[in-house]
């Protein structure tokens, strides 16, 4: 196995020069620097120590939380002057006691000893029915654990070694918390930096429809070990963990995640209660308070992650203060940025009142994977790209001669011909089981050779490259098909193949056929197909064969197809290690069209070699 071509890279010397190519000259006097992932001149390190302290916090209904305050300290004591803060609500254990010694949130991020060392505290709160806290879960980003981070960032801010000036960091389930911790306006939250993080929930738990069962099984399951059978560290005050024995019985009656999501199949679904829990929990429902709120965002997301259109959508949809940096990254990447630098940038600002130049640059910093060093890491003022050109590659017949797939198709930019290929689906196809999905509950990330993958399915691929070729942004797929079952799942694959026919994934799309109808988006969805997926949307395929149109985008990407090298998209019916697709026996065949009546085609947005 191997991981995709070019998604990291050497990512720290790209960053160094990008850097002095792209610094602005207002942000350099002197020995002062302050550019993406370099930082120097601004503030100096005051501390070398720091202590842990820990205690239980009551919201507003009484629940107690758990909570682990990091404060900077001199000789063993922490000091008492007023400091900003930055804390994290933590899904995943704020603290676990390991061998008899306490591991907690420094030892998870210890980037985040910069922050205590310039003079930060550092906090991680357990949520609420998580961890050592109190309380039931009836879900995940449900509202009552957005009041609790209201609740929590008040009263930080009310004590005395705080100054009041409150930030928000982490990663994932820690990243969305932070969203919504914005939601409810805490007077007192200045600016968060929220990773990988969610937009839309059902967008994630049901990718055009089709459910998103390997992770909800893993993932959920994960959490009940976390829940109720992996204690976490118990808070100063109970020692004995009498308390945490009895936090922990509340955690017992925790809703499960798995059958929660699979119990809500269309957007619009409704639990016993009559609640929409694709709409009360998705972050993209509080958005206007999010913007009322006035909390500057610094987003960041990773070509390879789960969310990264959901990070630009957030970029196109906030209007408080913010910047967004896209890296090459998978889930739990890094590929050498220093994180400590940009969060200590961004807070510096923000909650120091440091005018270190953050806000004068480019509002977006993004990485091009198989760029040169000097020129991987670019900016931008608007996503997506002003100067992308839509290109329409349609499906041809071939032989391509590159791969023993099932028609060996060819794709250009030519006019479609006159033809259709037939498959019949083959449930095998996968890929793999160390994916951008895979990564998100920590199995790992790295995605296999694509060729044996790709000769189960169905392939259209270019003839080598003249010259190379930048895609960045967001292709989108129109299929015409027909099948000889009422409904499917299609999922198609952009990949680079090079001069050995090693093929390479860089991103996919996927739809269940019945759920193709559009619809207008409620928030500004960048001109990408938007299908609600209510209920009364889901209509089957035509029992007569009549073609139908499939349109859909994939996940965004930033990739130089190199000159020499080949473009495939791989069509396939089923990825059984990742999406819980329904097994027909025996397998539909369907059709897939491309003519000038039915032109299949992959729109590419292609930026110019200028």
């Amino acid at each position: 196995m191997r991981f995709p071509s070019k998604p990291i890279g050497t990512v720290i010397l790209a960053l160094t020069l990008f850097a002095l190519l792209i610094a602005p000259a207002a942000a350099q006097e002197g020995d002062r620097v302050s550019r993406p992932g370099e930082y120097a001149g601004y503030s100096e390190p005051q501390y070398t120590e720091w202590v842990r302290l820990s205690q239980y916090v009551p919201t507003r209904d009484g629940t107690r939380l758990a909570v682990d305050i990091y404060r900077p300290a001199r000789d063993g004591q922490p000091v008492e002057e007023p400091l900003p803060l930055v804390w994290t609500h933590h899904r995943y254990h704020r603290a676990n006691v390991t061998d008899g010694a306490i591991t907690g949130i420094i030892d998870q991020a210890p980037e985040l000893r910069t922050l205590l060392q310039y003079g930060y505290i550092v906090a991680a709160v357990d949520v609420r029915g998580g961890g050592a806290s109190f309380g039931t879960r009836e879900g995940e980003f449900t509202r009552q654990e957005a009041l609790d981070a209201y609740d929590v960032t008040e009263w930080f801010a009310a004590q005395s070694w705080c100054d009041g000036q409150i930030g928000m960091y982490g990663l994932s389930y820690l990243g969305i918390t932070q969203y919504m911790a914005a939601s409810t306006q805490p007077p007192h939250l200045k600016a968060i930096f929220p990773m990988m993080a969610m937009f839309d929930i059902y967008s994630f738990v049901y990718p055009g429809g089709v459910f998103q069962e390997n992770f909800l099984i893993h993932w959920g399951g994960n959490l009940v070990l976390l829940d109720k059978v992996v204690p976490a560290a118990p808070v100063d005050e109970d020692p004995g963990g009498a308390l945490l024995a009895q936090a922990r019985r509340e955690h017992v009656r925790n809703a499960n995640v798995y059958s929660v999501a699979a119990a809500q199949p269309f957007r619009n679904s409704q639990d016993a209660a009559g609640q929409m829990l694709h709409v009360e929990w998705s972050p993209s429902t509080y958005l206007d308070a999010i913007n009322g709120s006035g909390v500057a965002i610094y987003t960041l997301g990773g070509w390879y992650d789960m969310y990264p259109r959901d990070a630009v959508t957030w970029f196109n949809n906030l209007t408080v203060p913010q910047k967004l940096l896209l890296t090459p990254w998978s889930h739990n990447g890094s590929g050498g940025f220093d994180l400590a630098v940009e969060h200590l940038r961004w807070f510096d600002y923000w909650l120091k009142g440091i005018d270190n130049g953050i806000m004068d640059e480019p509002p977006i910093t993004y990485h091009v994977m198989g760029a040169p060093d000097s020129t991987a890491w670019r900016t931008a003022e608007q996503w997506p790209l002003p100067g992308e050109q839509p290109t329409a590659y349609y499906l041809h017949a071939g032989p391509s001669g590159s791969v023993n797939s099932a028609n060996d198709g060819s794709l250009s930019t030519d006019p479609p011909g006159d033809g259709q290929d037939a498959y019949t689906v083959d449930y095998s196809t996968t890929t793999g089981k160390t994916t951008r999905w895979t990564d998100g509950y920590g199995q790992g990330f790295g995605y296999p050779e694509m060729t044996p993958n790709d000769e189960k399915g169905l392939t259209y691929t270019t003839a080598p490259l003249e010259a190379d070729l930048e895609v960045t942004g967001h292709p989108v797929v129109h299929l015409w098909i027909s099948s000889t079952a009422d409904d499917g799942d299609f999922i198609v694959y952009l990949e680079e193949v090079d001069d050995d026919g090693d093929s390479t994934y860089i991103t996919e799309g996927v739809l269940r056929a019945s759920h193709r109808a559009l619809a207008d988006p409620p928030y500004d969805y960048m001109g990408l197909p938007y299908h609600r997926s209510f209920a009364e949307d889901v209509v089957p395929l035509p029992v007569d064969g009549e073609p139908v149109e499939l349109v859909f985008d994939l996940h965004p990407t930033a990739n130089i197809f190199d000159a020499g090298h080949r473009i495939r998209i791989t069509i396939t019916g089923a990825d059984t290690d990742t999406y819980g697709t329904s097994k027909l026996d025996p397998p539909p065949t369907v059709t897939i069209y491309r003519s000038a009546d039915y032109p299949s085609h992959i729109v590419l947005p292609v930026i110019p070699a200028d």
